[in-house]
């Protein structure tokens, strides 16, 4: 990997900060043996990391994934003009709460500084 890929990669997956909480999981036999195979192939990452990142791909994924559905309501138009209705799915309520919980990290990180 060349400097430039490196910067690039970790501009897309290592930035933000970590929190305190850890999460402890079984992990069936055939994803455990899967997650051994993955360290062995990289075995600069440790199965933790493997682990955070497989998560953290699938959260962002499943982020995107939601459907939408169209609600009654117009939010805006399009650089056609055309109608665009607010999303009555699952999505405004995921990005409600996710923003409450970092919000609620965001103040936890703050109190253990000072």
């Amino acid at each position: 990997m060349k400097i430039k890929d490196l910067v690039s990669y970790w501009d897309k997956h290592a930035r933000g900060r970590l929190t305190r909480d850890a999460y402890f999981m079984a992990l069936s036999d055939q994803h455990h043996q899967q997650l051994e195979k993955l360290a062995t192939l990289y075995p600069m990452k440790a199965p933790q990391d493997l682990m955070r990142d497989l998560i953290s791909a699938a959260l962002d994924e499943i982020e995107t994934d939601f459907p939408y559905v169209q609600g009654a309501k117009v939010v805006a138009y399009d650089e056609d003009g055309f109608e665009i209705y607010e999303d009555e799915g699952v999505t405004p309520e995921f990005v409600r709460l996710s923003q409450k919980h970092i919000k609620r990290l965001k103040a936890r990180q703050l109190e253990s500084v000072a």
